[in-house]
């Protein structure tokens, strides 16, 4: 078995093991690269069982700027942090962009299974899962669905191992399935204020704070206080028709910041 908390996770091989490490972490708080110093409080343990790779390869579906609209990014070097290849070995990373009216079809699906070399007899239930996990993203207005590893057991099967999927917060009327299982607990509690008073508020590094009306102006708020040597302490566009509610729920944001020193 194992037994997973956001990037921690630890093998057993029994139940009593299992409740052993679930009671270590469950109330407790664990600090990794994704959170702050002061870490998460650990509210919810994953088991599953424990499955062994022959070979392990890299898919996502992203949004893409450039060609507007979705593109498939695959590697045959998976289970490893994929912007290292993409930066020593730029020619292992596979892109393609996938027309929106038709969606990922068969014949892409299997053309990127073959060049990502997985044995032929796995190919169609490869290409099964590619185009399951696209349309799990088009059903689910996702901006981003990365299955790291994508891997071929040993027996024969086609498994995804790990995975990070980001939906879009515009869609939340319409994909209340899925935003009825946020656990607002992980997340930036600034954050989580701005947006009941429909604020776009972005916490940041720095100590300058930031209350515009406006994303673009935000935007242009931020990069001249980097440009004169400063750091933002967060982006925060209160909009165009702001409230006296929604600036005074602004600058209690702002100011519960205890990096902020002075406020643009």
């Amino acid at each position: 078995l194992y037994i997973f908390y956001s990037t921690m996770f630890t093998s057993m091989s029994s139940p009593e093991e299992a409740k052993m490490f679930a009671e270590q972490m469950l109330g407790h708080k664990l600090v990794t690269k994704q959170t702050s110093a002061d870490g998460k409080i650990c509210n919810t343990v994953y088991i599953c069982e424990r499955k062994f790779a022959r070979r392990e390869y890299y898919f996502a579906i992203l949004e893409d700027r450039k060609t507007q609209g979705p593109v498939v990014v695959a590697s045959s070097q998976g289970g490893v942090d994929i912007e290292s290849v993409a930066a020593e070995n730029p020619d292992a990373i596979i892109t393609l962009p996938v027309n929106i009216d038709v969606g990922l079809t068969r014949e892409d699906a299997k053309a990127l299974v073959e060049k990502l070399g997985f044995s032929a007899k796995v190919t169609d239930e490869a290409a099964d899962t590619m185009i399951q996990l696209y349309q799990l993203f088009w059903d689910k207005d996702a901006t981003q669905v990365e299955i790291n590893p994508m891997a071929e057991s040993a027996d024969g099967e086609v498994l995804a191992m790990d995975a990070k999927i980001n939906f879009d917060d515009n869609a939340e009327f319409r994909q209340k399935d899925i935003f009825a299982l946020r656990d607002t607990s992980q997340e930036d509690q600034r954050e989580v204020n701005a947006s009941k008073y429909n604020l776009n508020y972005i916490g940041l590094d720095g100590q300058i704070g930031c209350l515009v009306n406006g994303a673009g102006l935000a935007m242009a708020t931020m990069d001249i206080i980097k440009l004169h040597g400063g750091e933002p302490a967060n982006f925060l566009d209160v909009g165009g028709g702001a409230t006296t509610e929604q600036v005074t729920e602004a600058m209690k944001i702002i100011t519960s910041d205890p990096q902020v020193n002075a406020i643009l």
